[in-house]
C-alpha cells in the first residue's frame, strides 16, 4: 500500500493515520538529539571495599565486587541516549585525591562483560574539579561531533574536598553555555553510603544560573546495589521533562500541547485536509507530512509496521534538583 512508502521523518519512527486520528511513534527523544554522556566513577580510598579484592584474592570468593554490576547497568542505559552509544568513562579522585584514570571510549555492548576492578591507585581524597575540566575539554576536543548537549555523571561516596572551586567553575561553564561557546551541560550528582554530606550536594546543585537555570541535579542512594537505578531515574528526569512539546497542524493551529514530558507515542486528530503536522520542541520544529489513511485492519497492520524499540523507556517521576 502506498502509505508504507510515505516519508518519515526524524524524531518520528512511524505515523498512522485513521480517520484523521493519528499515532506518532517518537524514533527517540528529540529533546536530547545530539547528546554525548560520560561517567565518572568515584576511585577514592573509601570505595577500595565495595570494588573488592583483585587477581588470586578475586577468584577465591567471597567478597565480591559491588559496583561492577552496577557500572555495567550505567552504560548500557546511558549509551541508548548517547548520541553515537560510545561513553567516555574514567575513575575519578585517583592518586593524589585530584587524578583521572580514563578506563577509556565504551559502547553498551562492551559494557555487558567489561571488567571494573577500580582504579590502579584509590585516592587519598576526594577532589572533583579534575572532572569537571575533563569533561569539558573532552566537549571542546570533540566539537567536530556536532555534540547538541553534554551530560556527565558522577558517582561519589565521600565529601567533595573542593566545593567552593565547584561552584566557580560551574558558574564559569553556564557563562560559557550562555554565550554559545558550549552546548547545554547538565552534571549528575549521585551520592552512595552514609560518608555523603547531603547539605554540600544540595549547595552545589541548587545554584541557578542566569539564562540556563541548573546546570546540576543530584539523589542520594542508601546502598550501591541502588545506585544505577537512581542514575537511570535522574537521566530520565534531566533529559526530558523540562521539555513537553506543541503539535500544530499545517496552519500553524495548536492542536495538542505537552507540558511536561512527551509521551512515546503520541495521539491526536487532525482537521479534515490537512496535509502535516508540526512538533515543536525547545524551540526546534519538525514538520511530518500526514500519511494516506489506514484501511486495513489492525491484525495486518501488525505485520506491516513492528513497533520501534524506543530508547525513552523508564522515565519516572517529576524533576528534583
Amino acid at each position: 500500500m502506498s502509505h508504507k512508502h510515505e516519508t518519515i521523518v526524524k524524531p518520528f519512527s512511524d505515523v498512522h493515520n485513521k480517520g484523521g486520528k493519528i499515532l506518532a511513534t517518537l524514533l527517540h527523544d528529540p529533546t536530547i538529539e545530539g547528546l554525548d554522556v560520560a561517567l565518572y566513577m568515584d576511585g577514592s580510598a573509601s570505595m577500595e571495599d565495595e570494588y573488592g579484592p583483585r587477581g588470586v584474592l578475586a577468584k577465591l570468593g567471597g567478597v565480591r565486587n559491588q559496583v561492577e554490576p552496577q557500572m555495567r547497568w550505567m552504560l548500557e542505559y546511558l549509551a541508548t541516549k548517547d548520541k553515537d552509544g560510545v561513553l567516555r568513562v574514567a575513575y575519578w579522585a585517583t592518586g593524589d585525591g585530584s587524578e583521572l584514570e580514563i578506563v577509556g571510549d565504551l559502547t553498551g555492548v562492551q559494557a555487558k562483560d567489561y571488567k571494573f576492578p577500580g582504579p590502579k591507585f584509590y585516592g587519598k581524597g576526594t577532589v572533583m574539579l579534575p572532572v569537571l575540566r575533563d569533561y569539558v575539554a573532552h566537549i571542546k576536543n570533540h566539537s567536530d561531533k556536532h555534540i547538541k548537549r553534554g551530560l556527565a555523571v558522577i558517582i561519589t561516596d565521600s565529601q567533595i574536598y573542593d566545593p567552593d572551586d565547584i561552584k566557580a567553575y560551574s558558574a564559569q561553564v553556564a557563562k560559557e553555555i550562555e554565550a554559545g561557546r558550549l552546548p547545554k551541560i547538565n552534571f549528575v550528582l549521585v551520592g552512595v553510603g552514609e560518608q555523603i554530606d547531603e547539605e554540600q550536594m544540595e549547595e552545589i546543585c541548587h545554584q541557578e544560573y542566569p539564562g540556563i537555570g541548573h546546570l546540576w541535579c543530584h539523589r542520594i542512594a542508601d546502598k550501591m546495589e541502588e545506585m544505577a537505578e537512581l542514575v537511570a531515574v535522574l537521566v530520565d528526569e534531566t533529559m526530558t521533562v523540562a521539555s513537553g512539546g506543541v503539535i500544530y497542524d499545517d496552519k500553524g493551529n495548536v492542536l495538542k500541547r505537552y507540558e511536561t514530558r512527551l509521551p512515546a507515542v503520541m495521539e491526536f486528530t487532525v482537521p479534515e485536509g490537512c496535509q502535516s503536522f508540526t512538533l515543536e520542541v525547545n524551540g526546534e520544529k519538525f514538520t511530518q507530512p500526514i500519511p494516506e489513511e489506514d484501511h486495513h485492519d489492525d491484525d495486518d497492520d501488525d505485520d506491516d509496521h513492528q513497533p520501534v524499540q524506543q530508547s525513552n523507556t523508564g522515565n519516572k517521576g517529576g524533576h528534583k534538583h
